[in-house]
């Protein structure tokens, strides 16, 4: 399967993974940032945005798969990889597999305990039945602070001073990806995210993550950082489960200056 894609900009190319939403628009309130100074990849993971779903078994596994194949098929070996929330998780496990190159992971998901993968399935499915059933108003609901702060308070620390066209990509994706259903099991269902020992790993690593998470909670960081004994942590203050929201420029800086 090729992955849909989109590129900007030029110099040392950065391929960006993103997590349950709107496929790569997920990334849009930094891509023309970092796009200023290098080539920017951004995909559409299967049964997102405008790939289309996988035919067989949807798991973390076969999700890396196809980002694996897309790295060899667009010759882009030792390329640098970034990824939120199950995004993050996925360039984590590329680089578990000795794949791509500098690493950077926002909120990645799979660190969590039994009781906290349980808690995220059961706060956030119910979230994704709202917004599918809340479908037709979102435009409305998102245009004013308060329907941000209602729907939105799972997600970031300071929904009520975020832009309407910063989250209604990644809301709306929530509700319309034909993989959000599957992807949620992949996530809550599958087994937990595997380490990589000291020195395995193909470039500098590292885990960023917002000190107001309520998906993917800070005490998971230490768990991340000790399967991952290479990894630098940063955390965002004042952000939650999406950087690209809540502290952009602190998010494209943090990318730029991890990866080569």
């Amino acid at each position: 399967m090729t992955l849909n894609h989109v590129r900007r900009g030029s110099g040392s190319p950065l391929l960006l993974v993103h997590g349950l939403g709107a496929g790569w628009r997920s990334w849009s309130p930094i891509l023309d940032g970092l796009a200023e100074s290098r080539e920017v990849i951004a995909v559409d993971l299967p049964g997102f945005g405008e790939t289309p779903p996988l035919t067989g078994e949807v798991s973390i596994a076969t999700l890396t798969d196809s980002v694996a194949d897309f790295i060899r098929e667009q010759g882009l070996g030792g390329v640098s990889t970034v990824g939120q929330s199950m995004g993050g998780r996925i360039v984590l496990e590329l680089a578990r597999r000795g794949v791509g190159g500098d690493t950077v992971a926002l909120d990645p998901g799979g660190f969590w305990s039994d009781r906290e993968v349980a808690v995220f399935g059961a706060t956030l499915r119910p979230s994704i039945a709202a917004v599918r059933a809340l479908r037709p108003v979102l435009p409305a609901l998102l245009s004013n602070p308060a329907g941000r702060t209602v729907l939105l308070a799972q997600l970031s620390a300071r929904p009520w001073a975020l832009l309407r066209e910063t989250v209604l990509p990644d809301v709306r994706g929530l509700a319309d990806s034909p993989a959000t259903g599957a992807a949620m099991d992949a996530l809550t269902k599958g087994p937990k995210q595997q380490g990589a020992p000291a020195g395995s790993v193909p470039g500098r690593v590292t885990i960023g993550w917002g000190r107001r998470d309520l998906v993917t909670v800070p005490r998971q960081a230490a768990r991340a950082i000790e399967l991952f004994p290479d990894a630098v942590l940063h955390w965002f203050d004042r952000c939650g489960h999406f950087p690209q929201w809540d502290a952009p420029h602190e998010a494209t800086r943090l990318i730029l200056d991890s990866t080569a």
